[in-house]
């Protein structure tokens, strides 16, 4: 049998809620919590590594599921800076909108943003899949070394600046492409990757796949060449 826990931060604080939560074995029957009145407070579920899932009615500030390993966090609202930050694995769904930096670094698991997402989403990425519904500012997936970032809106300018191995696909306009980001060829093996990576987000069906574009690196930034020197 499955505990429920119910947790409110206008009373308690988000360092006894994440130490609760960091105390989580990882055979816990302690699966569901609920956080009330987050009030854009910072670090909210960071650093959780647990099976869990964790509802948060409301606003988050800077941080929140940083770090996340295994659990499953849902934001009704909005979050700030650096949603999911270094994310390694499960699945953070916000039911808004994200502020800068949304799975900065991320090595794993999925981002979903049923808003837009502001400027740096993804930057740096390393194995995260974020899809935002949106859509994206700019310079997102900055330096993306793997993972993908699927945005069913538009993107800002500079998307994919000095990429490496990250897929990007884009339903929308793209205001313009980073240093050594291309338009790519969109063959059947990547439409079969965006096909699951959709699905995942809970969006099978919903999105005609033909109506994305995919951008990748050109790869002359991967080794030092005088003639690029500028773009560095």
């Amino acid at each position: 049998m499955s505990a429920h826990h119910a947790i409110d931060l206008a009373t308690g604080s988000v360092r006894e809620l994440n130490a609760a939560l960091h105390a989580l074995s990882p055979d816990t029957n302690e699966t569901l919590w609920r956080v009330s009145n987050p009030r854009g407070l910072h670090a909210v579920a960071a650093g959780v590594d647990a099976p869990v899932t964790i509802e948060i009615d409301g606003p988050v500030g800077y941080y929140c599921g940083g770090m996340n390993k295994h659990a499953s966090i849902v934001v009704n609202g909005n979050a700030g800076v650096g949603l999911a930050q270094n994310i390694m694995s499960g699945f953070v769904h916000v039911k808004g909108d994200a502020s800068q930096s949304a799975g900065a670094t991320g090595c794993g698991g999925m981002i979903v943003i049923d808003g837009n997402a502001s400027a740096r989403c993804g930057i740096s990425m390393k194995g995260v899949d974020i899809v935002v519904k949106g859509s994206v500012g700019h310079m997102s997936a900055f330096m993306g070394q793997a993972g993908s970032l699927v945005v069913l809106g538009d993107a800002g300018e500079a998307l994919g600046d000095s990429l490496y191995e990250a897929r990007l696909f884009v339903r929308g306009t793209v205001a313009s492409l980073g240093a050594d980001c291309i338009e790519k060829e969109m063959r059947d093996e990547h439409r079969a990757l965006l096909a699951a990576k959709l699905e995942a987000a809970g969006l099978a069906g919903s999105v005609d796949i033909g109506e994305f574009k995919r951008y990748g690196s050109a790869r002359t930034l991967y080794h030092f060449h005088v003639d690029n020197v500028s773009s560095y």
